[in-house]
């Protein structure tokens, strides 16, 4: 590819995607096969060979409900798929005695000898830092490889999507060991059970505990706030385990002592504006406090360590609280959070918070009100039922018209698997996949590495500029050549001849035909419908 096409290519890119959906052609009737590409993209991380085959045969309806159901859809490829990637079947525990434990005894080895009290720690070798960063890289290998070829799509899509919700940053301390079985056991089987029970079983996850420092809120008024919920328990555990100085333990040691003591109101506040009730859900400051008091004693054993979930009630403060005009008695303990989450979990605010991120995620960046108000009812009449709030979405008039075609802007995750998808690209190991981690780096979406607890946003305005579309052609073309590891996009003249084509679900502009016509090679052809406008929607 020249570098005028090239130019031009990206000149007109920038300017179709920045004008959305009204710069593309108009989308033919349900019946089409636009329709079928439609859901894929939605549903799916788009559409693939085998895929929309699947759903022509079947009906959409028939699909959908197929997808709603995903323990009924045999999936067995996939493990063969994920072989390899060790650290997925272990626990918090295991990952952090095997990845982080043996570099801890290590570094404290090598320092035994001369090393006085106040000094820092060594930094982790190359080699201990890759090593340790071996255990997030392959849980994104783990992500792309489901995203690519899972047959149960939209648990997939939803695992991300509810990952994003609830949102954890492996960058931050003990996260990135804690961070697999956070997905795995978290998210992952509650992504279409009830709303509450998702609710709770992040609540009490090490990883969220962390990551929000739920695990160091104490009652400030306690005989026991100053030990910062575990600090003492945690350096305990690290000198009777191994004797003598454990620097990172230390470490940590220090930085907890010079924190403001007792309640740690972080948690009760994102708990409230972005795990359920919203920013405008009717909570105040006094409420953000009363949370926070209610779940004191909410903690981690050993956090460092892969430590789990556990209640301590000598950090707990056992007084009354008001939550949202709810009294919660005193003497309730453990309970005192349990009632919160029951509060949250079933107000209004919160149906109609979720509803409205979940028809953001698979409708329009801009939600229909009517539909939102729809999907929030259903939540309120199923006391949260995560599945039929999907259905009344999948299946309502504003999913299914063509006017909700190619209304949202693919984020990168979903530009380069639907790619990976739409190319039949072949991944013959998991390792293959670790070029993509890269790639989605490069790209600005570093799997499990947003930092913010808002998450990824999933709107156009997050991720169209002119620099990440440049990534995002020099991607098509390295793919289409073969030149993305060793991804094997293998039926290239077919889909250099038109084939990719049909995987759009829109007729391309005159501007992308005429582009495309002029490429003089196979690979360049496919980059150029790769990177077209009308791909990068959804």
């Amino acid at each position: 590819m020249t570098n005028a096409t090239r130019h031009a290519v990206l000149l007109s890119l920038a300017l179709a995607v920045f004008a959305g959906p009204s710069g593309l052609a108009s989308p033919p009737g349900p019946a089409d096969p636009a329709a079928i590409v439609h859901v894929l993209n939605r549903v799916a991380f788009g559409p693939s060979p085998g895929d929309t085959g699947h759903v022509r045969a079947v009906g959409i309806s028939r699909y959908i409900d197929e997808q709603l159901h995903p323990d009924r859809l045999a999936d067995a490829g996939m493990e063969a798929r994920l072989a390899g990637l060790d650290t997925l079947r272990m626990t918090s525990r295991e990952i952090a005695e095997q990845y982080e434990i043996p570099q801890l005894k290590a570094r404290l080895a090598k320092r035994q000898a001369g090393a006085k009290d106040g000094d820092q720690p060594e930094p982790p070798s190359p080699e201990q830092q890759r090593r340790a960063n071996l255990v997030v890289i392959e849980l994104s290998q783990q992500k792309l490889l489901r995203a690519a070829y899972s047959e149960r799509q939209l648990q997939e899509v939803l695992v991300d999507f509810w990952f994003n919700h609830f949102n954890v940053d492996a960058r931050k301390g003990a996260d990135r060991f804690l961070l697999t079985e956070y997905e795995r056991e978290t998210i992952r089987p509650h992504v279409l059970g009830k709303f509450r029970d998702l609710l709770g079983a992040t609540a009490k996850s090490p990883a969220m505990l962390f990551y929000l420092d739920n695990w160091m809120s104490a009652d400030p008024n306690g005989p026991h706030a100053d030990t910062r919920a575990g600090t003492s328990r945690v350096n305990r555990f690290g000198r009777e385990r191994f004797g003598g100085r454990f620097p990172q333990m230390d470490q940590l040691a220090a930085q907890k002592k010079n924190a403001p003591k007792g309640l740690n109101e972080n948690y009760g506040r994102e708990l409230m504006e972005l795990h359920t009730l919203g920013v405008d859900g009717g909570y105040t400051q006094k409420d953000v406090t009363e949370v926070a008091r209610a779940l004191t004693g909410w903690t981690i054993q050993t956090p460092r360590l892969g430590g789990s979930y556990h209640f301590d009630p000598r950090l707990h403060d056992p007084g009354e609280k008001i939550v949202l005009g709810h009294v919660i008695k005193p003497g309730g303990g453990e309970g005192d959070g349990e009632q919160v989450l029951d509060i949250l979990a079933r107000h209004p605010s919160t149906a109609r918070f979720i509803s409205t991120a979940l028809v953001r995620r698979f409708v329009s960046d801009t939600p229909p009100p009517v539909l939102v108000d729809r999907a929030a009812a259903r939540f309120r009449q199923t006391d949260g039922d995560l599945r039929e709030v999907m259905r009344t979405i999948l299946t309502s008039p504003e999913f299914l018209s063509p006017e909700s075609y190619a209304a949202k802007t693919k984020t990168p995750l979903e530009f380069v698997v639907s790619s990976i998808r739409a190319t039949g690209a072949v991944m013959a190991t998991a390792q293959d996949a670790l070029p993509l981690v890269r790639e989605l780096r490069e790209l600005g979406m570093p799997l499990y590495s947003c930092q913010p607890p808002t998450g990824y946003k999933d709107t156009a305005d997050a991720w169209v500029n002119t620099g990440a579309l440049v990534g995002r052609m020099n991607f098509a073309l390295d793919l289409a050549s073969n030149k993305v590891g060793a991804i094997a996009v293998e039926n290239r003249d077919a889909l250099a001849e038109g084939g990719l084509a049909t995987f759009v679900g829109h007729d391309l502009s005159e501007s992308t035909r005429t582009t495309v016509e002029r490429a003089t090679s196979g690979p360049q052809k496919i980059a150029l419908v790769l990177g077209s406008p009308e791909f990068q929607r959804r």
